[in-house]
């Protein structure tokens, strides 16, 4: 029988084993303590990657392959001239994240926020590889992961409040249409909202603009990039989407401060309102509204028209979107919380039975 690998992948602004700071505090379950080490203890394998935490979902595809690979980063020659910058990045060669990877490993891969849509693509270049990438290099430097060829080596794709089809918490902000003098956010919110923007702003380089995960992340772009990843026949997909708001007035919904930390709220009052028409016609109406404060509940289900159903524990299916119930949390629950500190690990102790009862 295969062995079976659990690989945690972090959202934007992120860190994993590789970082520092992992140590002090695990992203994966915070204060509550660090989820993939409670695994271990439980005999299994699992593991927290470090992939770049702004990046783009190709980018941190690829430095998730090199981490789980042991072996140089690879962007691919295409990308990298398209996207300018450099072709290679860090070599994991005798430090991988894993003790070991060929066709007897089976990776379940669990990605918070932007690291669903990290695992996904990550998921579609293992079975199929990159047509541009094989055309534009040598056989002999190319990449495996641009090959294509490896999708047996996956047994299940997690996403845990993922931004599947985007966030309108990027759309609304380009918007000038979308007037936020209604929208009432007392001071102390907004100091908040104040310190996360601080924290969490993006530090751009000379690289492409579309070579970041803000970009990925708007409606259209997320869009665009589903319909690069094909679902997998034999692979499990299974997804959680949080919420933390309730129904507000006229089809609004307002952030349920019990729930929701105080660095969210601003912006999950003005996600619970905001209404428009993206350029590629993608209608945000009344059902966007309800969120987790950074990600649109309805996003974070499964892709838009893609094969799903209501998750069965007795009767989970591959190659389809089981889409359990929404979680009613804030999007940093899964961390741990943030101001408001929150217990994951019951959580993370019944999906952990839910992955091991999946026949391989």
């Amino acid at each position: 029988m295969a062995t079976v690998t659990y690989i945690f992948c972090h959202g934007l602004n992120g860190w994993g084993q590789y970082d520092e700071q992992y140590v002090e505090k695990p992203y994966w379950g915070g204060a509550s303590g660090d989820v993939a080490a409670r695994w271990r203890e439980q005999g299994l394998d699992a593991y927290a990657a470090s992939v770049h935490p702004q990046g783009s979902a190709w980018d941190r595809a690829c430095e998730l392959y090199a981490q789980i690979a042991g072996t140089l980063t690879d962007y691919g020659t295409t990308h990298s001239e398209e996207c300018r910058h450099a072709r290679y990045g860090r070599d994991f060669t005798g430090n991988p994240l894993i003790p070991s990877w060929d066709n007897d490993t089976r990776l379940v891969l669990i990605g918070h926020s932007f690291g669903g849509a990290t695992v996904r693509l990550f998921g579609e270049l293992l079975a199929h590889g990159s047509e541009k990438e094989r055309a534009a290099t040598a056989p002999e430097t190319l990449s495996p992961l641009f090959a294509g060829g490896l999708e047996r080596r996956i047994l299940a794709i997690v996403t845990l409040a993922a931004p599947t089809n985007g966030t309108t918490a990027y759309d609304m902000t380009r918007d000038p249409s979308f007037d936020t003098k209604h929208v009432r956010i007392p001071l102390r919110y907004k100091f908040w909202d104040w310190i996360l923007k601080r924290h969490t702003k993006i530090q751009t380089d000379d690289r492409d603009p579309r070579d970041w995960a803000s970009f990925d992340m708007m409606l259209d772009n997320a869009q665009a990039l589903n319909e690069r990843i094909a679902l997998l026949p034999h692979v499990y997909y299974l997804s959680v989407a949080c919420d933390a708001t309730k129904p507000g007035k006229d089809g609004a919904y307002v952030p349920d401060r019990a729930l929701l930390d105080p660095l969210f709220v601003k912006t999950s009052s003005m996600m619970g309102c905001y209404s428009g028409t993206t350029a590629a016609g993608c209608v945000v109406d009344d059902g966007w509204h309800a969120n987790d404060g950074l990600v649109n509940t309805l996003s974070a289900r499964a892709p838009l028209g893609a094969p799903q159903k209501p998750f069965d524990r007795s009767d989970i299916e591959r190659g389809v979107w089981n889409v359990m119930p929404d979680l009613h949390a804030d999007h940093g629950f899964f961390q741990g919380g943030f101001i408001k500190k929150r217990n994951p690990q019951p959580f993370f102790q019944d999906l952990l039975e839910i992955l091991t009862s999946l026949e391989q």
